[in-house]
């Protein structure tokens, strides 16, 4: 904006105000104008028309007595058609939208809940945004947009909200590892059940083969040797797994001392306790 031999310049978005003899005469819009300075006209001021915005920080209480502050970003204003209201009506703009806004979050924070806060911050925005457009109206401004940026609960609220959504997460994540762990048992007992299933197998085919084999050897030593009972050749059999057994357990690097019959008395011995309990096991069966 310049001013020189009683012309005027008046850059875009901006208007001036024009008094004559300090009385408002008219306002000046962009370009050049000429202003004689001899017949009383002079220029009371300038008004921006740019979007100009106010951040408002309103301290407030909730509905569940739990303090907040709310932070207002308010965009608004002039109107170029009502710039002569706009520059006499207020004296500080900013302090008035101030004031309005913080009436309407103390009116309407204190019906919600904090959380009720959070999820009805639109809402909020739109009550100061309308009562803003009213109030404004009349003095030139118009209100572009309201925003609630940020709803601050108190820091001892912050820390207990966060404890109490650790605390949930934990609940779950401990809920996780239980189940996990339970699947993991039941895997495990499902695979110890199958081992010894298999082991049982195991086991018995192969005390299926001694029997074979025993058999097999009683029959060709019936066959090859004459006179001979099964009688006799399974107390044969025994005394060679007896001095095997023995074998074993002195050829054994962790085996400790062991005293048991020795003597060949106590393969008879053996062999009749066997065979006792065959023929009380049969005499049972029938």
């Amino acid at each position: 904006m310049s001013k020189a031999c009683c012309c005027l310049q008046v850059d875009q978005s901006t208007v001036a105000i024009k008094e004559t003899f300090g009385r408002f005469g008219d306002v000046l819009h962009p370009g050049c104008h000429c202003l004689p300075w001899c017949l009383g006209h002079q220029i009371a001021g300038y008004l921006s028309l740019r979007v100009q915005q106010l951040d408002v920080r309103c301290e407030t209480k909730t509905k569940d007595n739990v303090f907040v502050t709310v932070v207002a970003s308010i965009q608004y204003r002039a109107l170029a058609d009502k710039a002569s209201d706009a520059f006499y009506k207020l004296s500080n703009t900013r302090e008035q939208i101030q004031s309005y806004v913080f009436d309407v979050i103390r009116a309407s924070v204190p019906k919600l809940n904090l959380d009720d806060a959070f999820e009805q911050k639109n809402d909020i925005a739109r009550a100061v945004e309308d009562e803003l457009e009213k109030a404004m109206s009349m003095y030139g401004y118009e209100i572009v947009q309201t925003l609630i940026v940020d709803i601050e609960p108190d820091e001892h609220v912050k820390r207990a909200m966060n404890e109490i959504n650790a605390a949930a997460r934990l609940r779950v994540a401990a809920n996780e590892k239980a189940e996990a762990e339970k699947i993991l048992q039941i895997k495990r007992a499902e695979g110890d059940a199958e081992s010894k299933y298999l082991a049982g197998l195991g086991i018995a085919r192969q005390r299926q083969a001694i029997v074979d084999g025993l058999r097999d050897s009683v029959l060709a030593f019936s066959v090859n040797v004459p006179g001979t009972t099964p009688k006799d050749v399974m107390d044969m059999v025994l005394v060679t797994q007896y001095f095997d057994t023995m074998k074993e357990i002195g050829a054994s690097s962790k085996s400790s001392s062991v005293f048991i019959p020795h003597g060949p008395g106590a393969v008879r011995d053996i062999a009749a306790q066997i065979r006792d309990g065959l023929l009380q096991a049969n005499t049972t069966l029938q």
